[in-house]
């Protein structure tokens, strides 16, 4: 009975500093990834009526009642797993009356304080939908929250709701108000080490974490060891090969390799293809780490090639980082973190090419080429066919990263053409 007791105490009072805590966050509703977040904060006093609150709960509130749902366990890796879980369920179970967004809280300037979790708007008032919430979250994992507006609309609080016994009880209220633009979009608050990764521990740890629930991890983590022995850069030069697809990466490196008389490698190795599908089904924490750890395990392929002859790599850490930031970073274009931004910082652990090309072609030509292949696309791939935006995104994030930048070529004209501007600069950079 005192374990019990115990446990249950120490619930509560992780409970209690959640909440505290709660309070001092920023909110950034997800409205549309192509424009700025709706950014809201919590009062304890009633805020001051103004424009910029009219159009704040005119935005939020405007379709009726609305809910939040954010998932708050400490565990990282039972957090991630939890919202996407809660994703999947949300699409599926909520009445066709609401709208799903995307809802992160934060502590502005705080690195890893963001917590990902959804907006709910009903526009029908559907009594249902507070109770299939109240379902769905059950256990300490989440916060639920309703939000209600006073009787001539002016002034709306943020309800938090907790699970105890098999009710749902409302333990705290806050005031909304409007909050300031942070100066970089808060998703940048998480990037380092949680989506992008930037040393073989870091990525490593994660796996090691999901070993009980992912038991695919253990064969990955198992390579990752034995490739690790070896990733010293041999006396041959190294040149990467960087660019979407269509944009004639596996025609030039292939015509490199006869050229140079040298190895042709990808990333990620071949070695990780069975397990592929089997982490690309995870979120992003978990998928980010093992396609990391696949830069690692071709670096030991690169050492050891390049000890013998010119290497060529079609894609390395440059694609990892680059789609990864450009997916993460909602907004605009301007949301990117700037040119200086660490999140462009090359691992210091990772072999360091001798040259990393990037191949651009004008987006109508990507496009014919692509249905010229007729090949099925890759979910990234659909997603900057689709979006314009996202596409920008990820060559304006190539481009930012250094030591080693990308030397751009347009690789519109001829494959002979290519070729040649190509071999020049490998001529140039690596006295070949």
């Amino acid at each position: 009975m005192s374990i019990r007791l115990n446990c249950l105490s120490n619930m509560a009072r992780r409970l209690n500093c959640n909440f505290s805590q709660w309070s001092s966050r920023v909110f950034a509703a997800e409205f549309d990834s192509r424009c700025d977040p709706v950014y809201f904060a919590l009062s304890a006093q009633t805020p001051a009526a103004d424009e910029k609150q009219s159009l704040l709960f005119q935005k939020l509130f405007s379709q009726g009642k609305a809910f939040s749902v954010h998932a708050i366990t400490d565990d990282r890796i039972q957090r991630a797993r939890s919202y996407s879980d809660l994703q999947g369920k949300l699409v599926s179970a909520l009445p066709k009356s609401c709208n799903l967004l995307q809802l992160i809280a934060f502590h502005p300037d705080v690195n890893n304080s963001l917590v990902k979790g959804f907006f709910i708007q009903d526009a029908l008032n559907n009594a249902e939908t507070e109770n299939m919430l109240k379902d769905l979250v059950k256990s300490e994992e989440f916060h639920l929250c309703t939000y209600v507006s006073s009787e001539d609309g002016k002034l709306w609080q943020q309800c938090v709701w907790s699970q105890r016994g098999k009710e749902c009880t409302e333990v705290a209220k806050h005031y909304i108000t409007v909050a300031a633009k942070p100066e970089y979009h808060p998703t940048l608050l998480n990037i380092i080490n949680t989506v992008v990764y930037y040393s073989f521990e870091d990525a490593y740890r994660v796996l090691q974490e999901c070993k009980e629930c992912i038991p695919e991890s253990k064969e990955v983590l198992e390579l990752a060891d034995q490739c690790m022995k070896n990733s010293t850069k041999g006396r041959f030069p190294v040149i990467v090969i960087e660019g979407l697809d269509a944009t004639g990466k596996t025609t030039l490196t292939q015509s490199l390799q006869e050229i140079l008389r040298g190895a042709l490698l990808r990333s990620p190795p071949g070695c990780l293809s069975q397990w592929r599908a089997r982490f690309d089904a995870e979120p992003p924490l978990i998928r980010r780490a093992f396609y990391a750890l696949g830069n690692y395990i071709s670096a030991c392929d690169i050492a050891r090639e390049s000890a013998k002859s010119p290497v060529i790599v079609d894609r390395y850490w440059h694609s990892t980082a680059a789609y990864a930031i450009a997916t993460e970073v909602g907004g605009t274009l301007e949301s990117l973190p700037s040119s200086h931004s660490e999140v462009y910082r090359w691992p210091r652990d990772l072999l360091t090419p001798d040259l990393v090309v990037l191949l651009t072609v004008r987006p109508e030509e990507r496009a014919r080429r692509l249905l010229a292949r007729g090949v099925e696309k890759t979910r990234e791939e659909a997603e900057l066919e689709a979006n314009n935006l996202f596409r920008q995104k990820v060559e304006e994030a190539y481009r930012r990263i250094q030591d080693p930048a990308c030397v751009v070529i347009d690789a519109s004209p001829s494959k002979e053409e290519v070729l040649s501007e190509v071999l020049l600069l490998i001529q140039k950079h690596c006295n070949l």
